[in-house]
């Protein structure tokens, strides 16, 4: 393989770089940063940033090709609701197409997120402010390389041509991914934490490229994880898990809710102390250093019923939920009695004596603050319940079928000003801890009693669940919610945080079957290249099976 280089000079003035897709180690991309301009790449790197406000905040774009296709979540056609041409049915149930639209939808956000990276570069950025377009580039690299299997890439040299762009394969990708992201560690800034990239943010994608490699280059049969990489992995987890600023919040939910951030105290509310990398949506203010501030209240209204609290500003919260996304049976009977905390279904302050609504998974009568029982829109005390189907028929029970998940508790104190105050966590140190707990059972302590064993019960000891006897698995293939093993505790630690669609990959089970989907065709193990793109570009490959 042909590396892929990327030089970073001494000299704070001086940046030479070869672009993160670079092939051909003789060609270099030259960047000469002599101070001017820098009002301007400032502005073309914070508009890279908003890039990822739409792909990471919206439902029906990364969130939805990374876990409505895995057994976490699902979306049923509720009556005439939700069916939109079965998109949704399709993903859960591994039987989408070429023409699954929101595939497509994905693709172009990413291809726009690598262009615009590639453009700050050409544009004569500081050293540090090029360490995070790369950094930024990567990161779309990283989900192409993972949902589709092949890299489109454009050079500062030719960014802005009109020609086709040539393709990297997955392991051509993977060898850019390590070597850039390597490179840039030394150069970016601690301080950017947790909203813009990182030492630590470049640490922890580097580990899951690393951690994925093997799934990366075989899907279907990944090999044995490389001893050196797991070393890798662990080296780079132990600096985030050594690092004084982070640590396990106390209350699992305050991960996720209204001062998450640690912006605007209210009272009840803790900071989180896991932001890695996060997308800043801070109340009531549009921008944080640049970056657009979204609305974050897709995450609560997407699963809550039509009569329940997603608003603040009508008599009773309520109104416009969306009554869609839900879980499955068999995950929510994975959590064992002891793990009320991040299962949930329990009491979050200034949500739950506002309106009722508890956090976390969603079960049995529905109850407003006051302790009455909210309706459905047939009069009758709602209650979500665990049955669920694709496709919900019966007006009496398709609005509460399906254990609903609130994973961000609704922020109401901010609603009315569209600016919610939950920022969304995209690299959290949970993670990493679980990474680095994960590298060590590939490696050193395959027989799962020792570190591995060690760093899972340190994190379950924080979530108030009762520690594993051990000996801890990968996985069991008989039984994808074991207790004893690491993708049980990755799913209870992690779900609808988009990582579950690449974690069944790399533990060999996403083909199986669970609930709703039967064992499928291999091709799903990869999402098709949209046919506007492989007209486009004939560098591209459709994937096999499409």
């Amino acid at each position: 393989m042909k590396a892929n280089k990327i030089l970073i000079l001494a000299s704070a003035s001086l940046l030479t770089l070869a672009a993160c897709t670079k092939l051909d180690p003789v060609q270099r991309d030259s960047i000469v940063s002599q101070g001017s301009n820098i009002t301007d790449v400032t502005g073309l790197l914070n508009n890279t940033y908003n890039d990822l406000n739409g792909l990471l905040h919206n439902q029906d774009q990364l969130f939805s090709l990374e876990e409505t296709v895995s057994d976490e979540a699902l979306i049923p056609t509720r009556g005439g609701d939700w069916d939109d041409n079965g998109v949704w049915r399709v993903l859960h149930a591994h039987t989408w197409d070429v023409t699954h639209t929101q595939s497509q939808t994905v693709f172009t956000a990413l291809g726009k997120l690598e262009s615009d990276a590639t453009t700050v570069l050409a544009f004569n950025p500081t050293a540090e402010q090029a360490a995070q377009a790369v950094f930024l580039r990567c990161l779309a690299q990283f989900y192409f390389v993972d949902l589709y299997g092949q890299v489109p890439y454009r050079t500062v040299a030719n960014y802005n041509t009109i020609d086709a762009p040539p393709v990297m394969s997955a392991e051509q990708a993977i060898d850019s991914l390590v070597q850039n992201l390597t490179a840039i560690i030394p150069v970016l800034n601690a301080a950017n934490s947790p909203y813009k990239a990182s030492p630590d943010a470049a640490r922890f994608l580097l580990m899951k490229v690393l951690l994925n490699k093997q799934a990366f280059l075989n899907k279907q049969n990944p090999a044995a994880a490389d001893a050196g990489d797991m070393a890798t992995v662990i080296t780079l987890g132990n600096l985030i898990l050594n690092n004084s600023k982070y640590k396990l919040t106390p209350h699992y939910f305050d991960n996720f809710g209204p001062n998450n951030g640690g912006s605007d105290p209210v009272a009840g509310f803790d900071k989180s102390y896991e932001m890695i990398l996060a997308y800043p949506n801070l109340p009531g203010i549009a921008t944080n250093a640049g970056i657009g501030a979204a609305g974050i209240d897709a995450r609560w209204m997407m699963t809550l019923h039509y009569n329940s609290w997603g608003h603040k500003g009508d008599p009773v919260y309520g109104g416009a939920g969306w009554n869609g996304f839900s879980t499955v049976a068999d995950f929510y009977n994975a959590f064992d009695p002891s793990d009320s905390m991040r299962r949930g279904n329990v009491f979050y302050p200034g949500v739950t004596d506002s309106s009722g609504l508890k956090v976390g998974f969603l079960l049995g009568p529905q109850l407003d603050e006051k302790g009455a029982p909210r309706l459905d829109r047939n009069q009758n005390p709602l209650t979500f319940n665990a049955t669920v189907n694709l496709i919900e028929p019966d007006p009496l029970t398709l609005e509460g079928n399906g254990i609903r998940v609130i994973k961000y508790p609704p922020d109401y104190q901010h609603y009315s000003g569209g600016q919610q105050g939950n920022q969304l966590q995209i690299f959290r140190y949970a993670d990493a801890l679980l990474m680095v707990a994960e590298a060590h059972l590939r490696s050193d302590d395959a027989a799962g009693t020792g570190a591995s064993l060690t760093l899972v019960n340190q994190l379950r000891t924080a979530r108030k669940a009762a520690p594993l006897a051990g000996p801890l698995k990968l996985v069991n293939s008989g039984n994808l919610y074991d207790a004893n093993t690491m993708l049980a505790e990755r799913g209870k630690e992690m779900y609808w945080e988009s990582w579950r669609r690449q974690d069944l990959i790399r533990f060999g089970v996403f083909l199986q079957p669970w609930a709703l989907k039967t064992a499928d065709d291999p091709k799903y193990l990869l999402f098709p290249i949209p046919a506007t793109q492989l007209v486009a570009n004939p560098h591209l490959k459709q994937n096999p099976g499409y």
